[in-house]
Order: C-alpha cells, then structure tokens, then sequence
C-alpha cells in the first residue's frame, strides 16, 4: 500500500448547511478523490459524532455548541498533524461557527463551505425523515423547522445542491482546495 502524503499543515472545510442539504455525500466524494491522490483525510460528520465523540449530545442551541466545540477542537487537533478534515455538521448558528472558525484558525487554515439548498427542497429530500417527523411534532429542535438555521454571510465557498448535481459540487470543492493550497489533484 502507497504510503500517504502526509501535508506539514493540513486544513478544515467546514460544510455547514440544513440537514438534507448533501453536506456528508459531497464531502464523502471529496475524501475518495484527496485519498485517491495520496492525502490523509478524515471526515466527520454529525452522526458520526453523536455516536462517538459527543455521545449522549442534545438539540438545543447550548448542546449543540458544546458539542461543536468538541469537534472544533478534534478538527484543529488532526489539522495541525497534517490531515485534511472535511467537517460535515449542520451547525447553524453563526456565532457557533465563528467560535469554531476562532479555534481552528490558530493553528491551520478554516474554509467555510457553505452547501445551499431552500427549507422547501431538503424537506422534499428528507433521506432521514427527519423533517417528517418534526412536522409532525415528533422531532424538537429541527433546524428549519422550530429551530432556525442561520446561513453563513461571507462563506468562502457556496456549493449549491439544489440548482447543480452532486459531481459538480464536489468538482467545485476540490478546484478550490487544489488552488487554495497549490495540491495536485
């Protein structure tokens, strides 16, 4: 097995918008193509982490940025080591994304992925049944639905899911990583 490309500095992209938006299915493409090219990469998403590094974490706006904190804090502990990180989380608060963008940004690089699509076509989408379940009263604290998602102002990337398909999104991703950071890809 090739060994892998191990960068001195690696970096975050933060992919942040409503559950449903395609944030963890573009950033899962995205890892086959840096992996294929010999980078390490780690991706995290939020069901991952609920499940293993924020067990037990909650739904109200102080849950989540304690829990976001948490992967803040991985997130920039991997980056320094010379990993890429593709962070998939809904996080829609923009004061919680500034607190992750402040605690990366000491040691690597913080790109904010801002991945849009309207209320109307994640819930069309709904591959969880979240939505369905929130619009039925089942569900508290969903983002778009009794919780609101605040998007990002001044993201350093916007992939648009509903208007673009998926390869052209993760297209767009990795052209931008390849001139950000001179890769070869």
């Amino acid at each position: 097995m090739a060994k892998k490309k191990c960068l001195d500095k690696g970096f975050v992209l933060w992919l942040t918008g409503l559950p449903g938006s395609g944030k963890t299915t573009i950033a899962s493409k995205a890892k086959e193509i840096l992996e294929e090219k010999g980078y390490r990469v780690e991706l995290i998403d939020g069901d991952w982490a609920r499940k293993t590094i924020s067990l037990g974490a909650g739904y109200t706006r102080e849950e989540r940025r304690i829990h976001l904190h948490r992967i803040a804090w991985v997130s920039r502990l991997l980056a320094r080591n010379g990993v890429i990180v593709l962070a998939s989380f809904v996080s829609p608060y923009r004061e919680v994304r500034k607190m992750i963008r402040d605690i990366i940004i000491e040691e690597v690089p913080f790109i904010e992925v801002y991945v849009k699509a309207s209320i109307d076509t994640v819930i069309k989408r709904d591959p969880k049944g979240l939505y369905a379940k929130a619009l039925r009263g089942e569900i508290k604290h969903m983002t778009g639905i009794d919780d609101p998602y605040e998007p990002p102002e001044n993201p350093d990337l916007v992939l648009d899911t509903e208007n673009n398909p998926v390869e052209k999104n993760v297209e767009d991703l990795i052209e931008y990583i390849k001139s950000r950071f001179s890769l070869e890809l």
